[in-house]
């Protein structure tokens, strides 16, 4: 199953083949020589991504797994944002509301040792650490679109393993009908969980579908653009999908819960008729509060914010329209 290049991305628009097999090389040999604590990372040069001794520990444990990190057939072949770009504007409430707060809010989070706790209607419950949910998975590297339901986009090269790999380690029986995820809760690091003006009840809880959670799709993230995940992009494992809507992408996951009922969503529960339990991406219904049919991709141009038209299920409709054959999608937003 391969993603196919949709037919709005012009030409002039497309890295060149040569260009981004020489940045994948380069990443690579980086990423290699990273692990070895040859030389400092040179994937940014204007910005790095803010270092402790837990993260330090981390890509000790995972840097060779994210220097052998193999190319995709799922990965678009839309030109990614910049680094500095993705580090520098994120959603990511617990470090703060503003799109900068979660770079210059996280750098004391700390991300190891790093536990998921799994529980409900699978045979192998349990609190598993990270190092062993990952060490015999083959990680990949993905180029997916990334689109804020603010109608903001990017285009991200996250590493990672399916989250089908992940979760059938688990066992899920029959009655496991979706999966619930949960954000790890550390008001002592995160800020925003104990801002005053919160409206949000933490920890922050997202769910999928069992078929939506087990499509070769969903990705359990663990690195981007060949270094291990940056704090304020979700550290030290996020969930992507990349056909919804962001939000739907839970970050710094803790636990995982196969419940037989549609679970308890943050921002379903919040604003349910903002923010569906499907969050398809979708042109044709409009947010309360702004359209859809457009977004805005970062970075803009020299002369302004560069728009384009938003496509169905983010340009993934070939591989997850079957998911929802019969649904009326703008019921189940």
């Amino acid at each position: 199953m391969l993603i196919k290049r949709s037919p709005d991305i012009l030409p002039s628009e497309i890295t060149d083949e040569k260009v981004y097999l020489s940045r994948r090389q380069f990443m690579r040999s980086t990423a290699a020589l990273v692990a070895a604590g040859a030389v400092p990372s040179l994937i940014s040069s204007q910005v790095q991504a803010k270092e402790n001794s837990s993260r330090v520990a981390w890509a000790s444990k995972i840097g060779s797994k994210l220097a052998e990190a193999k190319n995709s057939p799922f990965s678009t072949t839309d030109d990614p944002t910049p680094f500095d770009d993705i580090l520098q504007y994120n959603n990511y409430y617990e470090f703060g509301t503003n799109k900068s707060d979660p770079y210059e809010n996280s750098e004391d989070f700390e991300i190891q040792p790093w536990s998921i706790k799994v529980e409900g209607a699978c045979n192998k419950p349990g609190t598993y650490h990270l190092e062993d949910l990952i060490k015999d998975s083959q990680l990949e590297e993905r180029i997916y679109r990334l689109r804020c339901v603010e109608a903001w986009s990017m285009v991200v090269p996250w590493v990672g393993i399916p989250m089908a790999t992940l979760l059938k380690k688990f066992e899920p029986t029959m009655n496991a009908k979706y999966v619930a995820f949960e954000t790890v809760y550390r008001p002592d690091q995160m800020p925003g969980q104990k801002s005053l003006f919160s409206s949000i009840d933490w920890p922050y809880r997202e769910g999928l579908r069992i078929d939506e959670a087990m499509h070769p799709l969903t990705l359990a993230v663990v690195g981007l653009y060949g270094k291990i995940l940056p704090n304020q992009n979700g550290a030290p494992i996020r969930l992507m999908v990349p056909w919804k809507y962001g939000f739907k992408s839970i970050k710094s996951i803790v636990a995982i819960r196969f419940v037989e009922k549609e679970p308890y969503t943050t921002w379903n529960n919040i604003a349910p008729n903002e923010y569906g339990f499907y969050a398809n991406v979708n042109p044709t219904v409009d947010h309360p509060r702004w359209s859809q049919k457009s977004e805005r991709r970062l970075p803009g141009g020299l002369f302004g914010p560069k728009r384009i038209d938003t496509q169905m299920f983010n340009g993934y409709a070939e591989q997850v329209a079957s998911l929802y054959s019969g649904m009326d999608l703008k019921v189940n937003y």
